[in-house]
């Protein structure tokens, strides 16, 4: 009887749990609560999905534009010319030197001063020469005056006669070499100081005070007027782009730039590295004689095709765009990767030499967030080229 008991206490207690479970969740209130969780669940299975939306990009196209077409040549600068100064006469000892490495100097400047006392000696004795040679010409036109007043009398022979007249003729030639030779030294005593052959600067000096100079014994350099010039190479084919009067952009160093005027071009190309010389005049003082730099001739415009510099992307030291699909109702469109040739840039574009066409439509930025495959939504479509 008490296991009876027991059995029948049992399953009066399970049927008033399973009355009040049903009870509990028929009530409305209950109701409610399940569905606000339901709709909750809901909620948040549809934001996880909005989470997983494609990107939204701009689209544009590739723009023909007018490209410019630029040469790069690299190039020294150099003097426009070199001025050699050299001793004119020699066995002199260099007694002062005036000017350094670096002077402005003008034409007709002494630059040197060699020791002149021989020289001057020697225009004392030559002066002396030539008053003893004034001397025996008066002496010998003396006698030739006599000669020719008594020549009818026959006080003298015609041969007498003869040689008071040579006598005379040889003074004035003896006379005559006298004076020449005294220019001579007057010339001499000039050169004892080495001018300046022109305007400019003094870019090297091999005198130095107490050496004995050798006639053409190269004292300093000058660069002539402080004109400079940049000397580029242009191979062969590039030539016939180039003028007169084109005007070039040298980059300097601290990226300083420096415009110039092509003054001319080289009629021959060089046996060896088969390129010409462009001479470019460049303002005084703008650099440095010696420097190596590079320079941009403009040669003109050429047609090609430009995107902006945002629509590319690199990847594994290779050039990418994403062209767009056709866009389906809601805006959503496929892209595709697609590799293509890059070439100059200007600004903000960059031109493309090939793998798309300009009909193609490009998304405008965003490249390295996509890949090929993703579906992306087009917001807008930006100006070609822009």
């Amino acid at each position: 009887m008490a296991r009876r008991s027991k059995k029948v206490i049992f399953l009066v207690i399970a049927a008033l749990l399973v009355g009040i479970s049903v009870w509990f969740f028929q009530h409305p209130s209950h109701k409610a609560e399940l569905a606000e969780r339901r709709g909750n669940q809901a909620t948040k299975d549809g934001s996880a999905r909005l989470s997983k939306a494609t990107l939204s990009v701009e689209a544009t196209s590739p723009a023909a534009v007018q490209w410019p077409m630029t040469l790069v040549l690299n190039g020294s600068i150099y003097p426009w010319q070199e001025a050699l100064v050299s001793a004119e006469i020699a066995g002199l000892r260099i007694k002062q030197v005036l000017v350094e490495v670096g002077a402005q100097v003008s034409k007709g400047q002494p630059l040197v001063l060699l020791a002149d006392e021989t020289v001057k000696a020697d225009l004392q004795k030559q002066l002396a020469t030539v008053e003893k040679d004034k001397a025996a010409l008066a002496e010998a036109k003396s006698n030739a005056d006599r000669a020719n007043e008594i020549k009818d009398s026959g006080a003298l022979s015609a041969q007498k006669i003869n040689e008071y007249v040579i006598a005379l003729q040889t003074a004035k030639a003896n006379l005559a070499l006298s004076e020449a030779e005294l220019e001579n030294q007057r010339i001499r005593i000039r050169q004892t100081k080495v001018v300046a052959p022109d305007d400019g600067v003094v870019s090297e000096r091999s005198a130095n005070l107490g050496n004995v100079v050798s006639a053409g014994t190269e004292l300093f350099k000058l660069i002539r007027q402080n004109r400079i010039e940049w000397r580029g190479e242009v191979n062969g084919d590039q030539q016939a782009a180039l003028h007169t009067g084109q005007t070039v952009t040298l980059n300097l160093a601290g990226g300083k730039t420096v415009a110039g005027k092509v003054r001319l071009i080289s009629p021959v190309v060089d046996n060896n590295t088969r390129n010409a010389l462009v001479y470019v005049d460049i303002p005084k003082n703008s650099a440095k004689p010696g420097m190596y730099v590079q320079g941009k001739i403009d040669i003109g415009q050429q047609q090609g095709l430009a995107i902006p510099l945002s629509a590319v992307t690199y990847r594994d030291g290779f050039a990418y765009v994403f062209v767009l699909g056709n866009a389906s109702a809601d805006g959503m469109s496929r892209i595709t990767q697609r590799k293509v040739k890059t070439g100059r840039t200007l600004g903000e574009q960059i031109e493309v030499l090939s793998g798309v066409d300009a009909a193609a439509k490009l998304v405008l930025s965003g490249g390295a967030f996509l890949n090929d495959g993703d579906t992306v939504k087009v917001v807008t479509i930006a100006k070609a080229g822009a």
